[in-house]
């Protein structure tokens, strides 16, 4: 892991500005009547701690481990990733506004590396959403959030009211695709967090589950 992460990351970080992104838009939808003030993400919700199996592919490259996510209060959660023979590889504090790097191994301290991982848990870790617009399809309620540039288009299974997809989108291009599959509202089984503009898919596998 640390061989490829001081010999491909660079390299492959620099393809991102010449991979082009197409603008996002939904389609087959009809405007939703009543839509509310206000949505949520809850899948992180819980003040017991989310233990996942952790997959995460960069340009062919594969590390894994086991993934822990925390609610510290209100705004602000916890993430530790070890690797699969128990190593740490990276704790940080991280809420909207703020981040807090508590420790990083030395072949992962690289600033691209550290921002990615901040911007991805800040968006998989917002929980409020104020909605802008409201639309439906057969199988799905879809709330369209915007702060500044930013939209977030956030799927509701109409069968179960479970969040079941977040299309993160930036200046109108899809930046991240965020997949869940969920049986409760505050915690999600499996997520899959697919990358749009360049080769980063996460992947999180239910180890321990919140009562």
């Amino acid at each position: 892991m640390p061989r490829f992460l001081r010999q491909s990351l660079a390299y492959s970080f620099l393809l991102i500005g010449i991979i082009s992104c197409k603008s996002y838009e939904l389609t087959d939808v009809k405007p939703l009547s009543g839509s509310p003030q206000t949505v949520e993400n809850l899948y992180f919700s819980s003040n017991q701690d989310y233990v996942y199996k952790c997959q995460m592919d960069i340009y062919k490259n594969h590390i894994s481990g086991i993934l822990i996510i925390k609610k510290i209060n209100e705004t602000t959660h916890r993430v530790a990733m070890t690797s699969d023979f128990g190593n740490k590889l990276i704790d940080f504090e991280i809420s909207d506004q703020n981040f807090k790097l508590n420790y990083v191994l030395p072949d992962l301290d690289k600033k691209i590396v550290v921002n990615f991982l901040r911007n991805d848990f800040q968006q998989l870790l917002k929980r409020e959403y104020q909605v802008n617009d409201g639309f439906e399809n057969n199988k799905d309620r879809i709330y369209l959030s915007r702060v500044h540039n930013k939209s977030y288009y956030l799927f509701f299974d109409k069968e179960n009211g479970l969040l079941k997809q977040i299309i993160y989108t930036k200046n109108r291009k899809e930046k991240i695709d965020f997949t869940f599959e969920a049986k409760k509202h505050i915690f999600a089984d499996s997520l899959n967090l697919q990358h749009k503009d360049f080769k980063i898919n996460i992947k999180l596998f239910q180890i321990t589950e919140t009562e």
